[in-house]
């Protein structure tokens, strides 16, 4: 005879888990994991509740059977009040007003007022121009290797002043 709960358990399963799971396997359409889950449950109520362990009583079948009827109903009701909903068509993509793109460029333009003029010159030139090192340097006339590191702490002193003013692009 089992003692501990857990040869209790062990018992109660061994004893009617194979009836308990062709029960349920009919009660959801032949959903085999379905199924595997119910009486997953209906074990750990029965673990829940030391009373049903208990055989000196009686036999547990009743009881699980009933309970693994009640679980397969609950879930039938709830996925009848809210249903899902399965389809093909992909949900509408979110239309971009221009707000985002309006404030980037206002605040881009604050943090480029606050850069040297030899800084703003260089960003312009590379970027918003699109120019290579070498037409950069013949734009503003001052060497290749000015551009460069003109535009390394140029853009170092664009991005604190960004961080400065709170604006993350």
């Amino acid at each position: 005879m089992a003692t501990s709960e857990a040869d209790l358990l062990r018992a109660l399963h061994d004893e009617h888990a194979r009836a308990l799971w062709a029960y349920v396997v009919n009660l959801t359409n032949g959903d085999r994991g379905r199924a595997q889950d119910v009486v997953q449950e209906t074990l750990l109520r029965a673990w829940r509740n030391p009373q049903v362990l208990d055989q000196s009583r009686g036999s547990a079948r009743g009881w699980l059977f009933t309970v693994a009827k009640r679980i397969v109903i609950d879930e039938w009701r709830a996925t009848r009040s809210r249903p899902e909903y399965v389809t093909d068509d992909v949900p509408e993509q979110s239309v971009s007003d221009g707000t985002d793109q309006a404030l980037d460029h206002q605040l881009v333009t604050a943090a480029m007022r606050t850069l040297s003029i030899e800084h703003r010159e260089v960003l312009l030139e590379c970027y918003l121009r699109g120019a290579s090192v070498a037409q950069a340097s013949m734009a503003i006339g001052v060497p290749p290797g000015t551009i460069k590191s003109r535009t390394h702490y140029a853009l170092r002193a664009l991005r604190l002043a960004l961080d400065e003013m709170g604006g993350v692009l």
